[in-house]
């Protein structure tokens, strides 16, 4: 369990699949979210996955959402890539911000990771803006990226952190 300044981060197990998936499926969130129809389906499916570490990020004792990181193998090119989400009856609290920055702290404390990523969509400005508060910085835009749901290509943002840059 990893304590934040208004968040808990635990790791998510299957109990917290329903709350996950409702969250995934409120339109704002799904607009930045991939998901196939059975959203359940897919927050198991990342719970099952190895080499993917979910917290659940609770606050008030209810579960408002993930937050999720992976490593990349290669010891030459370490790092670690973060993704979050977010009930949106929750946000411009800082808790998102919160949940990031508890999480880079544990990831740089036991693990001795010394940079991060994220990738939110180029037009998520509202995630572009909570990430930089938390240090990240753009590092340039990942040109038609991710196929959204209206089956165009759309740009991403690549962010990085350095664990120096994280703002406590």
């Amino acid at each position: 369990m990893l304590r934040g300044r208004a968040v808990t981060l635990r790791p998510a197990t299957v109990a917290d699949v329903p709350a996950l998936a409702a969250i995934r499926a409120d339109p704002e969130v799904r607009r930045w979210w991939r998901g196939g129809d059975d959203l359940a389906d897919s927050v198991r499916a990342d719970l099952a996955d190895d080499d993917l570490h979910v917290y659940a990020i609770e606050h008030d004792g209810r579960v408002i959402g993930a937050v999720q990181w992976y490593a990349e193998a290669d010891p030459d090119y370490r790092h670690a890539s973060l993704d979050v989400f977010l009930d949106p009856a929750e946000r411009g609290a800082g808790l998102g911000g919160d949940a990031i920055r508890t999480l880079a702290r544990h990831l740089i404390d036991e693990y001795g990771h010394h940079r991060f990523t994220i990738d939110p969509a180029a037009a998520n400005s509202a995630a572009i803006r909570a990430y930089a508060k938390v240090g990240f910085r753009p590092v340039g835009v990942l040109r038609r990226y991710e196929r959204g749901a209206d089956g165009r290509w759309h740009d991403g943002l690549l962010m990085d952190l350095l664990a120096d840059d994280l703002v406590e």
